[in-house]
């Protein structure tokens, strides 16, 4: 059950932990979600369920910590007069500080020592040989629980918000271990605020006829993403990247093409999947997509793809960093000498780095995905920085931004540079990622298209017309989406008839053109391993 399209998930322990939940009232649904969120984690992690166990504790009880010196303060700064309010608020505001310090260097230690500590000793040996040191320090690979990275994010974002005052901290220790611990997020998000599910988990609504409908709508959606396309793709992908001194530049471009493709397809597949499952218990968590090939610049892009993660390291880390003393100077500083617009670039490009260098290294151990990290940065704020001069020269040659062809040729510019991006964060290494690159650029053929060798590389004519045809599917709903037209809802209210013959048809095209059996090898959860 490594995978929430398997059948294991999807046809024995999601419908029996629906069938228990609705057998139960209110109270009973909750020991069913909650258990079920356990067993899930561990029948994916065995005995490292003992992480969340102890990130589940260790919030609950910060969480206090924070709001007793709130109600400490407050009571502090009854009948005390002006004058004095001022000092003892900063003296709470330090001591929440320090907790909250400590509640970071808790949680991201445990996160950084499991992930990054082979990493961290593998470049340390390197560098000890290169200054030719007698030192060298053992790589010990620790097991890391599956979704450690989503929901340690997911756990900070609530003590963030309880010491901000966003939110009061929660004294029913099983409520928020629910948060944390909802089985269908748990493994690859999307990163909910505890203000979007909480509540909403622990008031355990009845299954309704249109929450099952809908959630299975959705999953179905989702599973012919992942099984239709990313599965099949990967036939082509995987021996590319695995050894790609064998192709030319031509093959090398499609398959940075076919894998951002396929990540799309996975990732927001199982995002269908996972928001599915949530909706058939009556669960809403937030959209983690939203039509991001529509983007008409990478700093689009960045808000319509794996958006709760984007609008966490906003959140947390960019205003964060903007807003403090020092960065408020600076912005101060520049507006003087730079005008208005270029002056708070200043500042916001050392938050932007803060930020795209975090989301490089969350994404996984590897110097690829920190170069990933800086090569959005700077697209994005080079953006930033040639945003006048692209407006001025869109008027002098009176151009229409928003016109269909220069639409066209935007969303084109940015698909481009998001498939070189996500060709470095697949490459096994850095190194490789570069070399793929040079010789896609340097060694750029379409000999293998011509010949027809391309249909003998994994995927044959067939297989290509296939995933053609789904990513067409998915194109057409995704320009409905964009032009507001509720797909779901639509399709409700045809006919009963009608609509059946939808579902139908949807589960024999996944049936008949899914990726499965001899040849074919399943991609894992991408987003889990990060």
């Amino acid at each position: 059950m490594y995978s929430y399209c398997s059948v294991v998930f999807l046809g024995v322990f999601l419908p029996l932990t629906v069938a228990l939940y609705q057998a139960l009232p209110q109270k009973g649904r909750r020991v069913v979600l909650l258990a079920a969120s356990y067993v899930f984690f561990w029948i994916l992690s065995g005995k490292l369920l003992l992480y969340l166990l102890f990130s589940t504790l260790s919030v609950h009880h910060i969480g206090l910590w924070l709001s007793l010196l709130a109600n400490e303060r407050d009571a502090a700064l009854q009948g005390v007069e002006r004058s004095e309010r001022k000092a003892i608020k900063q003296q709470y505001l330090h001591k929440q500080r320090m907790v909250m310090g400590f509640a970071v260097v808790l949680h991201i230690g445990i996160l950084v020592a499991v992930k990054y500590t082979a990493f961290f000793g593998w470049n340390l040996n390197n560098l000890f040989e290169v200054l030719h040191l007698p030192l060298r320090l053992s790589t010990v690979k620790i097991l890391a629980p599956i979704g450690i990275s989503f929901y340690t994010l997911q756990a900070l974002s609530y003590l963030f918000d309880v010491y901000r005052g966003s939110v009061p901290a929660d004294r029913n220790l099983f409520r928020l271990a629910l948060f944390l611990s909802f089985f269908p997020q748990i493994m690859e998000g999307p990163i909910c605020r505890y203000s979007d599910t909480a509540q909403a988990l622990w008031e355990c609504p009845s299954v309704s006829y249109r929450s099952l409908t809908f959630g299975a709508q959705r999953i179905l959606y989702g599973v012919m993403k992942k099984v239709v396309v990313a599965d099949r793709l990967n036939a082509f992908i995987k021996p590319v990247f695995a050894d790609y001194a064998q192709y030319d530049g031509g093959v090398i471009a499609l398959a940075a093409v076919g894998y951002t493709c396929q990540l799309y397809m996975e990732f927001s597949g199982t995002m269908d999947i996972v928001i599915g499952a949530a909706e058939i218990f009556g669960i809403r968590l937030p959209e983690n997509f939203r039509q991001p090939f529509f983007s008409k610049s990478i700093s689009e892009f960045w808000k319509r793809w794996h958006i709760t993660l984007g609008t966490w390291f906003r959140d947390y880390i960019f205003y964060p960093v903007t807003l403090s003393k020092p960065l408020k100077k600076l912005t101060t500083w520049g507006r003087k000498r730079l005008g208005n617009h270029f002056g708070p670039l200043l500042a916001g490009a050392v938050a932007l780095f803060c930020v795209w260098f975090s989301n490089g290294i969350w994404h996984g151990a590897g110097w690829n995905y920190i170069f990933f990290g800086i090569y959005h940065f700077v697209l994005i704020l080079l953006g930033n920085v040639f945003e006048p001069f692209v407006h001025k020269t869109y008027e002098k040659l009176r151009l229409r931004r928003n016109g269909a062809v220069c639409t066209g040729l935007r969303i084109l510019k940015t698909g481009v540079l998001v498939c070189i991006g996500e060709l470095f964060f697949r490459a096994p290494e850095l190194g490789i990622g570069m070399k793929m690159f040079g010789r896609m650029v340097g060694s750029f053929s379409l000999s293998s298209f011509k010949s027809g060798k391309i249909f003998e590389m994994g995927m044959d004519r067939q297989d290509f017309i296939i995933v053609g045809v789904t990513v067409a599917i998915v194109f057409l709903f995704g320009v409905l989406k964009e032009r507001g037209v509720q797909i779901r809802q639509r399709t409700a209210e045809k006919p009963t008839v009608l609509r059946w013959a939808l579902y139908y048809a949807l589960i024999l095209f996944v049936i008949v053109f899914g990726a499965y059996g001899p040849g074919y090898i399943p991609v894992d959860p991408i987003y889990a391993n990060f």
